[in-house]
Order: C-alpha cells, then sequence, then structure tokens
C-alpha cells in the first residue's frame, strides 16, 4: 500500500519486455532490497535486483498490456514512492498501486499558480470517479476537480509539478489511472 505522495524521481536507464533498470540517488537505493515492493509511476511492482546507482524490476504481461510501462524509454523520468509503514504519516489517500487503465493527456491549461490537466478515459472508469474524491495519477495522489463521461480534470501546484514526473508530460502521453479502491468494492456490494 502507498500514499501517492512521490517521494523520490528515477530515469529508465535500461528497459526489456520482461523488466525496467531505473537510476534512483543513494538515500532512495538504501531503503530496498531484493523483493522489496515498489511503486514506479503508480504500479507496484517487486524490486528483483539492487545496485549502487540503479534497481531492476520485473513485470508480467497483464502489467504491460495495463500500464504505461509499454511507453516508458531510456531516460524517461518516472516517480518512485516506497510503501507505506505503520509510522507513514498519510497525507495523501490509500494507493494499492493496481493500476486500472490508462488516461491519456488531453490539454494542460497553465492558471495562475497552478496547471489544471484534462485527461480522457475509458468511460467505463468514469463512473468510479467523482468530483473532490480521490485519484491516483502516475503514482501521485489527486483530487479530481471535474468529472465527465470520458474524461477528468486535476489540478497540480507548483510542488507538484516541480517534484514528479509531470514536469516532462505533454499531451497525447499516456499515464496510470488507479481510481479509489472504495468505489468499486461498494458497486460489487451491491450487485
Amino acid at each position: 500500500m502507498f500514499t501517492g505522495i512521490i517521494t523520490s524521481l528515477g530515469h529508465v536507464a535500461k528497459k526489456t519486455d520482461k523488466n525496467l533498470t531505473i537510476l534512483a540517488d543513494r538515500l532512495f537505493l538504501l531503503q530496498i532490497q531484493k523483493g522489496s515492493s515498489i511503486s514506479v509511476n503508480g504500479t507496484c511492482l517487486t524490486v528483483a535486483q539492487t545496485g549502487k546507482q540503479s534497481f531492476t524490476v520485473d513485470f508480467m504481461p497483464e502489467t504491460s498490456n495495463k500500464t504505461n510501462i509499454q511507453n516508458l524509454k531510456i531516460n524517461s523520468l518516472v516517480n518512485l514512492e516506497l510503501p507505506a509503514t505503520a509510522a507513514s504519516f498519510l497525507s495523501g489517500h490509500l494507493v494499492q498501486g493496481h493500476v486500472d487503465s490508462t488516461a491519456t493527456l488531453i490539454s494542460l491549461t497553465k492558471q495562475e499558480n497552478s496547471s489544471l490537466l484534462k485527461f480522457s478515459i475509458p468511460a467505463d472508469l468514469a463512473k468510479y470517479i467523482v468530483e473532490k474524491g480521490s485519484i491516483a495519477v502516475n503514482g501521485i495522489s489527486l483530487t479530481v476537480i471535474k468529472v465527465g463521461k470520458n474524461y477528468f480534470t486535476v489540478g497540480i501546484i507548483p510542488y507538484t509539478w516541480n517534484n514528479t514526473m509531470l514536469k516532462t508530460i505533454k499531451p497525447e502521453d499516456l499515464v496510470n489511472i488507479e481510481v479509489d479502491i472504495l468505489t468499486k468494492y461498494v458497486e460489487r456490494l451491491l450487485k
């Protein structure tokens, strides 16, 4: 489990159809070991190998099909987060790292000291998104501003912009989306 508060950034150093090697800062690397769970752009992955400057994670076809991992390239900037612990300050929301789908950035509009991002989403996912509710975009805990039949918007403050991979995003880019898990459980219970 994660909180959606990004603690570090990494760069893709190597990519195959089965794993990623990510360069990360030394302090981050000291906190992980083989077998650790880690959120990479909001996708919960298991560390397969660690090194002095990088770590490697494996992924399966389901992960490749559901996330934006297939679009990452060498030097792509990625959001990193370690799992929450009982002592963690839970300032985001509960994020599992189980990506529901990808979304495409439609537009990015500067608004005074913030940026408004509009994403297109599959219509069947929109029912799980509510205005002022939580959503994870590439693992970042955000508040939904507006939601429509096939889109939603979020606002990004300067700190989040400068300290996440969002500073590199442009229209047509794919991001990982995880909706609030509670909505899916409520729907299942009501069926």
